[in-house]
């Protein structure tokens, strides 16, 4: 069984850059808790304490959320092609296409949340996910 190394660079790319937003969210959200001098109360409900946080701090935590998110399916449909042995040109655009687009997905959101314009890049996001889906369903049932 051979893995095509071409249709695992994308799924290692976003896993990099879902590392790239860990590290963003920690590198704001460290120094806000401490300029508020937020005091961690393990008897908060979940969320309350960090919903203290600026907007624009706690973007990069939804974000990083986000990317744990539905990216798995993503994950799964690359691993699933890759055991498959399914290497296709539109494969590979396509999960280069959805890696693209949930980076640029990230950037709006972290960096000033336009809501209209992030959905729309998420709906995007999907068609090459769909098409995924489509060459991974074809090669598994032999459609």
């Amino acid at each position: 069984m051979e893995v095509s190394s071409q249709l695992i660079q994308p799924l290692v790319a976003l896993v990099i850059w879902s590392m790239v937003m860990w590290l963003w969210m920690y590198a704001t959200r460290l120094p806000a808790i401490i300029s508020m001098r937020l005091e961690m109360d393990p008897m908060a409900p979940s969320g309350e304490q960090m919903a203290k946080l600026p907007a624009r701090v706690r973007w990069k935590a939804d974000n990083y959320n986000h990317l744990m998110e539905q990216p798995t399916l993503f994950y799964a449909l690359v691993l699933a092609l890759s055991i498959m042995g399914v290497s296709s040109e539109l494969a590979i655009y396509a999960a280069w296409a959805f890696v693209v687009l949930r980076i640029i997905h990230s950037l709006v959101h972290v960096l000033g949340n336009k809501i209209e314009l992030r959905f729309a890049i998420f709906v995007a996001s999907n068609i090459p996910l769909l098409f995924l889906v489509f060459i991974a369903a074809r090669s598994a049932f032999n459609w």
